[in-house]
Formats: C-alpha cells, structure tokens, sequence
C-alpha cells in the first residue's frame, strides 16, 4: 500500500533529486523542509516531481488518535503520520483534514497547511496575578515570581518559602461557551518537590482565582497533585460537576522531551467533553458536562500551593486553541 493516496490535489508539483530510490506516493521532506508526495518512482540521485498541497489520506501510527485541525508529524522511522515529533528525522507534514481514531489506520491531511489559533496562552496576551513573596532565587533554588520565558514556553516556579503561593497565566482573549473548540496543551514537570500541598490545573476557565483553582465556576481541567505523578481531569459548569478524576496515566518528572505530556480538550460536544493525553482518549465513559456553561472561555495555566515549604517547577510548553 502506497503512504499517501490521493484525496485532492492543487496541482502544484515541485521538482526535486532523490536522496535514495522512492516509489510513487511515497512522502518525502524537500530541501526547503515542506512535506511532498512523489509522483512516480525515481532512482536514487534521479529527478522526479511531487505534489506540496492537496489533502491525502496517509497511513497513522497505531493506537493514537489525532483530532480534526491537528498538527500531524511524519513518523520517518515508521513511516506513519503521528501527532507529534520525537528526537528523529521526523518532519511536520500538514494538519487533520477529520479526526482519526485510536483503531484508524489511516488519517486524512491538509499538505503543510498550518494551524489557525483564536489564542494562544504562551505567545498571546494574558494577565499574571502572583500570591506570595516574589524572590529573585538562585540557579539551584529559584525563586517563586511571574512565569519565566524558556524559548517558545513558560515556566511556573514554587519555592520553599513557608506561606501560601500562587503564579497563574489568564488568556486576555477568550471565546464564547459552546464555540466547539479544541484546545491543546502540553506540560512536562521539571521538580514536583516532596511534598503534596501544591495544585497544578492547565485547561480553560471562566475566570482565575487567588488561591484554588477547584473553586472557579466554571472549567476544564487537566489536574496534577502535589509529588504524586497521576494525571487527573475534571470539569465545573456551575451547575454540574465532575470532581477531579485519576485518568490512569502518569507523568514522569524531568525537563527532557521524553517528559512532555500533551493533552487535548475537545469541547466540540459542551455535554460530553472528551479528553486525550499523549493522543489516547481517557476516561471515554466519564461525562465532563459544560453545556450550561455562561462563559466566556479563557485559557488558564494555574500552579498554587497551601501554607508551606514545599517547592514545584513545571514548564508548559503550550496551550492554545482553535475553533
């Protein structure tokens, strides 16, 4: 079976020398680093034309889903569309032209087409509020303070000052309940400290609060505790709510790539939202039920923690949203 079959093309076809012998609709990384589909079969070092655009349906990894809008990845080493990229040849390939499911082995693509976010918490406008006693810190024991910048994200810094202590981000813009978003977002825990006073909720909110993120009306949230390393979710609408819920997956502590946890909130259906972590669907038959939600929705990365001394480090690496 060929990589790519074709669902709609431009027919804008591009000339290039292959690197090694290729077959046709095989997908192929041009020198200017888009995405292309051969047209024929060429011989290593042979010239040959492929297509940049268009929508293809490509063969998908296993067992992970990818939501309509998404960015896809092509897998080199498996030769599979993913929805994200590992420390590898892998290259971005376009986006999600329907959802594909955990059991598809195929996904339909938008050649190199990019996202088109209505926000985005880390590169937007947001507000910062900060509860506590800002402290500059040292280069082994930072200092609690506003989300400090490392490259294209963020990082949320607890110390172990003894008092309670709160550093959020709030998306300045929102978008109104019922909008049939999909956000996304991804996070790797870089220290959880050693103890188990600190709260962690990355999702969407109505609003931020001082001191307990549990607390606001209305959201929907992908929920950390303390040191423990299980990944909760639960969501509020102000009338019905579904209490943080252990999603049966976990995080492992560290700053590499190896650590990120990327997670998905689609709120296409405000009654049923469902929840992805790392591409898989978690808790399908729990019923996050926004629909009488009043909103707006905002983005909200929200790091507390209780009277105490313990410290937290997280990074998060993005969280945006499409409509």
């Amino acid at each position: 079976m060929a990589e790519a079959t074709l669902r709609h093309r431009d027919d804008e076809a591009v000339e290039f020398t292959a690197v090694a012998a290729i077959v046709e609709g095989q997908v192929i990384q041009l020198k200017d680093g888009r995405a292309a589909i051969s047209h024929a079969a060429v011989n290593a070092a042979g010239t040959g034309l492929a297509t940049v655009n268009g929508t293809w349906t490509l063969e998908k990894t296993a067992s992970i889903a990818i939501l309509e809008g998404g960015r896809v990845y092509w897998d080199v080493s498996a030769n599979k569309a993913h929805f994200k990229h590992v420390n590898d040849k892998d290259f971005y390939i376009g986006t999600a032209a329907a959802d594909a499911a955990e059991a598809d082995s195929t996904v339909k693509v938008v050649l190199n087409a990019r996202q088109n976010l209505l926000t985005d918490l880390v590169d937007g406008a947001f507000e910062s509020v900060l509860v506590g006693t800002p402290a500059l810190g040292t280069a082994t024991a930072p200092g609690m303070g506003f989300p400090k910048p490392r490259g294209g994200g963020v990082v949320f810094q607890l110390d172990a000052t003894n008092e309670a202590q709160k550093v959020d981000l709030l998306s300045v813009n929102g978008f109104a309940a019922g909008a049939k978003a999909i956000v996304e977002g991804a996070f790797r825990v870089i220290n959880d400290g050693a103890g188990t006073n600190t709260d962690v909720s990355l999702g969407v909110a109505s609003a931020t609060h001082a001191s307990d993120a549990g607390a606001i009306a209305e959201s929907v949230f992908i929920h950390l505790n303390g040191n423990a390393a299980d990944i909760f979710a639960e969501s509020d609408d102000g009338t019905v709510e579904v209490a943080e819920t252990d999603t049966t997956k976990n995080y492992t502590e560290g700053a590499a790539l190896a650590n990120r946890v990327e997670f998905w909130l689609d709120m296409r259906t405000p009654a049923d939202v469902q929840i992805y972590i790392d591409g898989v669907l978690i808790l399908g038959s729990t019923v996050f039920n926004v629909n009488v939600a009043a909103g707006p929705w905002f983005l909200l990365a929200h790091v507390e923690k209780a009277l105490s001394t313990d410290v937290y480090a997280i990074a998060l690496d993005w969280l945006c949203a499409r409509l």
